[in-house]
């Protein structure tokens, strides 16, 4: 079974930033998963945040565009979520997520919160 291990989070100041990255125990899983970040903030459903596929190519919630920026290191097995000009509502669990010929993978959270 796959692992998915988060690490990074945090407590920050709004405007401040964060870097979270994401490393995946199996490199054949990996290489062709389609890997994301998703994010679930108290009362609320969990949200796609970022996602990026095998090949690089990338999607962005609208509340994330130009503030956040997914990328993959395929000769680590990571996914990395590089958060600039953070705000309070960027409070949340974020959760590593990857997708693979049939088989999901979802990592423990790691908690983000932003202090305005």
């Amino acid at each position: 079974q796959v692992q998915l291990v988060e690490s990074g989070g945090g407590l920050v100041q709004a405007g401040g930033s964060l870097r979270l990255s994401c490393a995946a125990s199996e490199r054949t899983f990996f290489s062709i998963a389609a890997m994301g970040w998703y994010r679930q903030a108290p009362g609320k459903q969990r949200e796609m945040v970022a996602t990026i596929t095998r090949s690089g190519g990338t999607k962005y919630a609208g509340s994330v565009k130009g503030r956040f920026t997914i990328s993959r290191d395929t000769a680590k097995n990571t996914v990395s979520l590089q958060m600039n000009s953070l705000k309070s509502e960027d409070t949340a669990v974020y959760y590593c997520n990857g997708e693979s010929l049939g088989r999901s993978a979802w990592g423990q959270g790691t908690q983000v919160t932003v202090s305005s």
